[in-house]
């Protein structure tokens, strides 16, 4: 006997069988709203891909390599904030 219909979305959210497809959906959406979280930065610096969760960043030059390596924390702490879960646990720099 069927207890209730659930629908797509709903499965998708929930089911263990997916958890790969939320990850992957969660790293492109970082990738794709860096320049919104960080606008003042969107010149300086630009989100390549994350991989397990690393934030991978194309950085201008290397004296803002520096500086942004000196704001790690913050970044991440930004990141994770913005998105109310823990996504992105470290940053690098290419």
């Amino acid at each position: 006997m069927l207890n209730k219909f659930k629908s797509i979305s709903e499965i998708i959210d929930k089911e263990k069988d997916f958890e790969n497809i939320r990850i992957t959906v969660k790293n492109y959406s970082v990738v794709e709203d860096f320049q919104k979280i960080f606008p003042e930065i969107k010149t300086i610096a630009k989100a390549v891909k994350v991989v397990k969760g690393v934030l991978y960043l194309k950085v201008e030059n290397s004296v803002w390599k520096s500086e942004l390596n000196f704001q790690k924390r913050l970044l991440i702490e930004k990141i994770n904030n913005h998105y109310k879960e823990k996504i992105i646990n470290s940053v690098r720099f290419l």
